[in-house]
């Protein structure tokens, strides 16, 4: 896997300054990270899985063919940082900074 490079100033003409940037590029790709982790979860709790009785416990245990599939479609998935980073120079991504308590009242 190649590493991309990028340029500061982009990130820096998208925020106040470059480590406004990266904090909410992080947060964002926590939040796309939580949502690919949630279907992943939610498509294998479709499969029914048989127990494995091992005599050994040294042995591989044996992948279900459907699992071994969904697994290896989700590695092919652009990571949460590519897409972050995606949003966020596309102006897809919007950001604020949350409201002092005080404030509110």
């Amino acid at each position: 896997m190649a590493i991309k490079s990028l340029e500061i100033t982009t990130l820096e003409s998208k925020a106040a300054n470059v480590y406004e940037a990266i904090v909410v590029l992080s947060k964002r790709a926590r939040q796309i990270n939580e949502e690919i982790k949630l279907e992943f979860n939610q498509r294998l709790e479709t499969i029914v899985t048989l127990p494995v009785e091992s005599t050994n416990e040294d042995e591989e245990t044996e992948m279900n063919p459907d699992q071994l599939r969904i697994s290896l479609e989700f590695e092919k998935h652009p990571k949460p940082t590519e897409t972050a980073i995606d949003e966020l120079l596309n102006d897809k991504l919007e950001f604020r900074y949350k409201e002092p308590e005080d404030e509110k009242e």
